[in-house]
């Protein structure tokens, strides 16, 4: 892999200690690379410290998120690979390399895998990325140790093809490796070191909690709804099944209850096919 043929492209809110640190390492191994700095809206000098440093800068006049930071960074990148740093001073430059030489080996997609004391930031972060990482396995069927891992290298062209699918806000990453694996392109993991992040975290733990919930079931509809809406299906179906079979036994009678338990077990069901089915679509060019 050719550094001429990279592209390093780091999303950034108010993050000009991070960026301070991250971008002389980078500048220092990866002098040949284009270096792109999304500004997402930032009130600090972000901007001024990437220019500084030698990165290429793209604006945004308001901040759209994270993942929009992303979509810009991707559409603006030349280079067939694409590496992907967050500008919090999380990442080190050092793990540029492993990511590409992995990608190397044939994948499209290699996601660094956060090690150290400092790969979760909190109890609470840590607990909700399991389930996410657990979840995620479950649905594709692959052990994913870091679903929502910011660091990333990936082939540009095949990235382009899912931005429609990526969220402007979180989670990109989820959403990424997820379309990936549903597309069927080769996806592998990689450790890399995590540091303490330079400043205030944006994430807050009630407001995105919510989101990040329903990114799981984003998950699950975006690569198979079936496999997510069969068991719930299921589920409802046992229940009123289990209902019918108590009443029945207690008082010889059949409820609009258990009625109602079956029907909407077959709802369900068939949105998850209509979903399933629409799905297929989605991915029928890849």
């Amino acid at each position: 892999m050719t550094a001429d043929a990279v592209s390093i492209v780091i999303p950034a809110k108010n993050e000009e200690q991070g960026l301070a640190a991250l971008l002389p390492e980078l500048c220092a191994s990866y002098a040949d690379a284009e270096i792109i700095v999304v500004d997402d809206g930032s009130e600090d000098a972000t901007a001024a410290v990437a220019e500084r440093e030698g990165a290429r800068v793209i604006r945004h006049p308001y901040s759209k998120g994270n993942g929009a930071a992303i979509k810009s960074g991707a559409r603006g990148a030349t280079g067939d690979v694409i590496v992907f740093m967050d500008g919090d001073g999380q990442h080190r430059a050092d793990d540029v390399a492993g990511l590409l030489a992995k990608l190397g080996e044939g994948y499209d997609l290699v996601v660094g895998v956060r090690q150290g004391a400092a790969a979760q930031a909190s109890m609470a972060r840590w607990g909700a990325n399991t389930v996410y990482n657990l979840f995620a396995s479950w649905m594709v069927g692959h052990r994913i140790p870091d679903l929502t891992s910011g660091m990333r290298a990936v082939r540009r062209e095949k990235f382009l093809s899912f931005l429609y699918l990526l969220p402007n806000g979180f989670s990109y990453p989820t959403t990424s490796t997820m379309a990936f694996y549903r597309a069927g392109y080769p996806v592998a993991f990689h450790p890399i070191d995590c540091r303490e992040r330079v400043g205030k975290s944006h994430i807050r733990l009630w407001r995105d909690g919510v989101r990040f919930l329903l990114i799981i079931f984003k998950v699950g509809t975006l690569y198979s709804p079936l496999k997510l809406f069969f068991p719930i299906s299921a589920g409802i179906f046992a229940s009123g099944l289990g209902y019918y079979l108590y009443t029945f036994l207690s008082a010889g009678r059949f409820t609009n209850m258990s009625l109602l338990l079956f029907v909407s077990a077959m709802f369900v069901f068939l949105i998850g096919l209509i979903s399933e089915q629409i799905t297929n679509l989605m991915y029928k060019d890849d």
